[in-house]
């Protein structure tokens, strides 16, 4: 085995909007199964090259509640069973599962007192169907920020994914070949950087010769090439030609993943496939980052604000109603009795509306898109209202939602302690959303580069794996402080 300091961390995120696959199966079977197919591949590559090969793969929620409707399982039996695909997922330990929240949301752009509701039901309904909770984290659409981190590691999560371009490490020295711990208020997780243009390559096509080249290069001309060196690249798992290539000699397993791990298995290769749980293990964070607001490179845009999800009135106003829905939610569960509060409540399903509604897929495709977004706000608006008629005893005021001025970023030299915003206890943090209400606006056939078309709850209870770094922002870490745990338009949403 050729000795090498480069560690390679290799990442698939998979997610289909609300009611997508159903939609898809009616008016585009043969899209449907290229994209249900490229959920079972990864399995069957990761167990062919079981002693060398590593995988981590991401799944929303709402994409797992899919795969666990009856009618979604039969009709697409003839293509592949559903069952037996996820009930591999939990026998194949190669293949590292990575949490999101669970209807995929744009977390700085949604209030911070749905946070935990979204990532518990996620991490939970993971826990569910794969009998196994998610160490890492992958921020839908990589839309980070550094105020997001107490609930993560509240919620159980040990590492973050964020795109490497946003991480600014204290000691001033730009490498994205390396983990950092950031902290806020308190709360340090570590932080894995993306590789953004191996990772733009790997969603787009490359070979295992060409990587080899590339990241050995890379690597070189870093500022510590002798240090180990983890190059993490990450991409959507399911859209596009190359991921989507029925011929699999031709696409992205076929032509790169299986060489790659040819390759590793002969010995010869300069690059050893990882696992970032027992990567992080044996090489934890040594520097602490701060990590500015972004998401990743998609659309027309660079990921340097959040413009692709609310970069115009329309997107804006429409994540202004979202986040005030949300808070009259959280002010009729401060009030609410308890027997009007059970699961099949409008309380109940107000809130699953209000959580669907959160999807990213709604502000990603703008006009075409915000339409299906007004019939969930439609929907919870005409609950809330008729519960807000009912007269009840006068409760604690709840704090008003401020209107939504735009993406904006948070500087990297930032010191200053921001006012924390309040935490919330998910409504029931052990069970999965199941659907309540009615059902949502139709979605379209597939998000392909042809169509563009609150009064918080109580503090959640800490999990145990918090890291304290004297309760500031400052991305310079004491020594010695460890966390516990030691594109482009794309989408078929």
């Amino acid at each position: 085995m050729l000795d090498t300091n480069i560690s390679h961390a290799l990442g698939l995120h998979m997610h289909q909007p609300p009611g997508n696959l159903a939609l898809l199966i009616e008016a585009n079977p043969w899209e449907a199964e290229q994209i249900i197919r490229c959920y079972e591949r990864p399995i069957r590559y990761a167990r062919q090259y079981a002693e060398v090969g590593q995988l981590h793969i991401g799944f929303s929620g709402i994409l797992l509640e899919q795969f666990l409707e009856p009618d979604i399982v039969d009709r697409y039996r003839h293509i592949i069973d559903i069952p037996a695909m996820l009930d591999a997922y939990r026998d194949t330990p190669n293949i590292e599962l990575i949490g999101m929240g669970y209807f995929h949301p744009i977390f700085p752009l949604i209030p911070p007192a749905d946070w935990e509701d979204q990532l518990r039901r996620g991490r939970a309904l993971m826990q569910e169907v794969f009998g196994r909770a998610p160490k890492g984290f992958w921020p839908p659409e990589m839309a980070f920020s550094m105020e997001m981190i107490p609930a993560l590691v509240r919620t159980g999560y040990e590492y973050v994914v964020v795109d490497g371009v946003h991480v600014h490490p204290a000691d001033g020295v730009t490498d994205v070949f390396r983990p950092y711990l950031a902290c806020y208020d308190g709360e340090c997780i570590t932080v894995v950087p993306r590789d953004r243009d191996v990772s733009n390559a790997q969603e787009s096509g490359l070979d295992a010769s060409w990587f080899a080249h590339e990241v050995t290069h890379r690597c070189r001309f870093s500022p510590r090439p002798d240090e180990p060196r983890l190059c993490t690249t990450w991409s959507d798992g399911e859209n596009g030609g190359w991921f989507r290539q029925t011929h699999e000699g031709s696409g992205f397993f076929g032509h790169y993943f299986a060489p790659y791990m040819e390759h590793v298995r002969g010995g010869e290769y300069p690059i050893r496939p990882v696992g970032l749980s027992a990567y992080l293990a044996e090489h934890p964070p040594a520097v602490g980052a701060h990590v500015q607001t972004g998401a990743w490179n998609v659309g027309s845009t660079s990921g340097f604000d959040l413009s692709q999800w609310a970069g115009s009135e329309r997107q804006r106003q429409a994540v202004d109603t979202v986040r005030d829905l949300s808070r009259r939610w959280w002010a009729q569960r401060e009030i609410m009795s308890t027997d009007r509060a059970g699961p099949n409540s409008d309380l109940a399903k107000v809130r699953r509306l209000v959580l669907e509604a959160e999807t990213s897929c709604y502000l990603f495709w703008g006009d075409d898109w915000l339409p299906k977004l007004k019939v969930l706000t439609d929907a919870a608006e005409a609950l809330l209202s008729s519960m807000e008629s009912v007269p009840v005893p006068a409760p604690a005021s709840a704090p008003e939602s401020a209107p939504f001025e735009g993406p904006k970023q948070t500087r990297a030299d930032s010191t200053a302690k921001p006012e924390a915003e309040p935490h919330a206890e998910p409504t029931s943090p052990a069970e999965p959303i199941r659907s309540t209400a009615a059902p949502a606006a139709q979605t379209e056939t597939g998000r392909t580069t042809s169509n563009p078309s609150a009064s918080p709850g109580p503090p959640a209870e800490t999990t145990g794996t918090t890291s304290k770094a004297g309760g500031t922002q400052s991305p310079i870490v004491p020594k010695g402080v460890r966390s516990k745990s030691t594109k482009k338009p794309r989408k078929s949403s």
